[in-house]
């Protein structure tokens, strides 16, 4: 079970969060706080694996709290302001949900710090395969010997890298296999793959928005990084398609 704190400073939010961490069988409430030195305290402590953080607190800000807190805990962010997506991502928040939260996009996320937390293998080594050049698919092992799960490039909304794993996102399912997000790269053509950031490989056919430094596709935040910015907003600007 993980440990999780909800902290918000509005009382109907926090308890939101909690509704949804009580209905989640691999997540345990530990409490909920509208202040952000409580919680600091608990994780200061040991009490907690997982909080669930606003970031507009009136004593302490949510990215305040992230550096002092100085990674003692796993973080989702939680918040109605989209522009603190790459501030966030920069100090290693799991997630970053924007309110209102539904339930299912919660349990992705919770999901996800499932997985850095507690972290289960799924799959075995040499994961992902590319039957020939010119294909536009690619066979990602799945969690037993002998089985692959063919998905078309097309299908393909982004890639997140976590250590030595990767999960595939398409609209209809997450696909994690243990993989190198660096030996991903080299499998998928570009266009219209590209790396943005170093945990996140995009298709730009499938970007919504762009928001500064932000892009978003299917509802997810995805930060630019520093490394990647040049590149990506040239392909942008030049209008590459795949």
């Amino acid at each position: 079970m993980i440990r999780c704190l909800a902290v918000d400073d509005e009382s109907y939010a926090s308890d939101i969060i909690a509704s949804f961490i009580n209905k989640t069988p691999f997540l345990e409430l530990v409490g909920t706080t509208s202040n952000a030195f409580e919680a600091l305290n608990m994780v200061q402590e040991g009490k907690v694996d997982l909080v669930f953080l606003d970031i507009q607190m009136p004593e302490l800000t949510g990215i305040q709290f992230l550096k002092i807190c100085g990674g003692k805990c796993k973080v989702i962010l939680t918040t109605a302001y989209p522009e603190y997506a790459l501030e966030g991502f920069e100090l290693d928040v799991v997630d970053y949900l924007l309110k209102p939260i539904s339930y299912e996009r919660f349990y992705k996320a919770a999901s996800k710090a499932q997985q850095i937390i507690n972290p289960v293998p799924v799959v075995q080594p040499e994961m992902i395969q590319q039957v020939a050049p010119g294909n536009d698919f690619i066979f990602i092992k799945g969690d037993t010997k002998n089985k692959f799960i063919k998905v078309n490039y097309d299908d393909i909304l982004y890639i997140e890298g976590l250590k030595n794993y990767v999960s595939v996102y398409t609209a209809t399912q997450r696909i994690i296999t243990y993989q190198a997000l660096r030996e991903l790269e080299t499998q998928l053509p570009k266009p219209p793959f590209y790396r943005i950031h170093k945990s996140y490989i995009i298709s730009i056919e499938k970007i919504k928005m762009i928001d500064g430094n932000t892009v978003f596709i299917n509802n997810e935040a995805i930060p630019v990084g520093e490394t990647y910015k040049e590149e990506f907003f040239k392909v942008i600007r030049e209008g590459k398609k795949g």
